[in-house]
C-alpha cells in the first residue's frame, strides 16, 4: 500500500455491520473517523485497525438522535481529518418492534428511529454531497435494508425509514450520475448483530426462519459494491428473491406476509 487513500467517516461503528465496514475501509487503505455512542468500543476498534492496517483512526463519538448532532459530527470529523472526507458510510440506525401508536415509550423510541435513520442520515449526506461536488468526487454508502422494499407491520416506522433512505439514495445517485460521486444503498436482510436484540425482534418468525449471515460477510459485500459505484446492493440470494417479490405480488399480500414474519412466535 503506497499510502492512505483519504478519509472515511463511518457512523454506527461501535458494533455490527458498521464495525465491519470500518475494518473493510481500513484494510482498503482509508484513514478513518469512527462515530457511535460507545466511546470505549470505538477506541478499542481504533487501536485494532491502526495495528492491522497502519492507517490513522480517530474516534468521534456522537448521539445522532439529538438535534444538531449530524452537523456537529461532520464539523468535528473535518477537523480531525484536517481535510476532506472522501467516503461517508451512513450506517447508524435504530429500530423498534411493536404496534404503531400503542405505547408512549415505543413512540419515543420511534421518534429516535426517525431522527437517526432519516434526519441525521439526510443531513450527513447533504453535507457530504456539498463537499464532494466541490472536489468532483467521493463515495457515499447508505446502509438501508431489505425492509426498504416493503411495508412492515409491527415495525412500521423502521421499514418506512429504510424505504426513505433507499429512495433518497437512488434519486441523488441519478442527480450526480455525470460526476465522480457515487451513492450506494446497501440492503441486507436479518444479520447476526445486536440490532435485533435492541429492536426486540428476537421472538419473531423472521428471526426463527430467516438465514442469518454474519455482519462481516454483509459488510464485505457492501463495501465492494460501494467501491464499484453500484447503486443498490442486496445481500444474499434469499434477500434478492424476497425484495423482488413486491414487483410481482399484490401490495396488500406483501404487507400481510411481512407482518406475519414480524409477528412474535409466543
Amino acid at each position: 500500500m503506497s499510502g492512505p487513500r483519504g478519509w472515511a467517516l463511518v457512523t454506527g461503528a461501535s458494533s455490527g455491520i458498521g464495525l465491519e465496514l470500518a475494518r473493510c475501509a481500513g484494510a482498503d487503505g482509508y484513514n478513518l473517523i469512527l462515530s457511535g455512542r460507545n466511546i470505549a468500543a470505538l477506541e478499542e476498534l481504533a487501536r485494532e485497525i491502526e495495528g492491522a492496517s497502519g492507517v490513522s483512526v480517530r474516534p468521534c463519538p456522537a448521539d445522532l438522535s439529538q438535534p444538531g448532532a449530524a452537523l456537529d459530527l461532520w464539523t468535528r470529523a473535518q477537523a480531525l481529518a484536517d481535510g476532506p472526507i472522501h467516503v461517508l458510510v451512513n450506517n447508524a440506525g435504530l429500530g423498534r418492534h411493536g404496534l404503531f401508536a400503542t405505547d408512549p415509550a415505543g413512540d419515543a423510541l420511534e421518534d429516535e428511529v426517525i431522527a437517526v435513520n432519516i434526519t441525521a442520515a439526510t443531513q450527513l449526506m447533504r453535507l457530504a454531497i456539498a463537499e464532494m461536488r466541490e472536489r468532483g468526487a467521493g463515495r457515499i454508502l447508505n446502509v438501508a435494508s431489505a425492509a426498504a422494499f416493503m411495508p412492515g407491520p409491527n415495525m412500521a416506522v423502521y421499514h418506512a425509514s429504510k424505504a426513505y433512505l433507499l429512495s433518497l439514495s437512488e434519486a441523488v445517485s441519478h442527480e450526480v450520475r455525470h460526476t465522480e460521486i457515487t451513492i450506494t444503498a446497501l440492503c441486507p436482510g436479518a444479520t447476526r448483530t445486536a440490532f435485533f436484540e435492541r429492536a426486540q425482534t428476537g421472538t419473531t418468525w423472521l428471526m426463527k426462519l430467516a438465514p442469518m449471515p454474519s455482519a462481516q460477510s454483509v459488510a464485505r459485500t457492501g463495501w465492494r459494491g460501494c467501491m464499484k459505484g453500484r447503486r443498490i446492493v442486496v445481500t444474499g440470494l434469499d434477500n434478492k428473491i424476497f425484495t423482488f417479490m413486491p414487483r410481482l405480488a399484490p401490495r396488500a399480500l406483501v404487507t400481510a406476509l411481512t407482518g406475519w414474519f414480524l409477528r412474535r412466535t409466543s
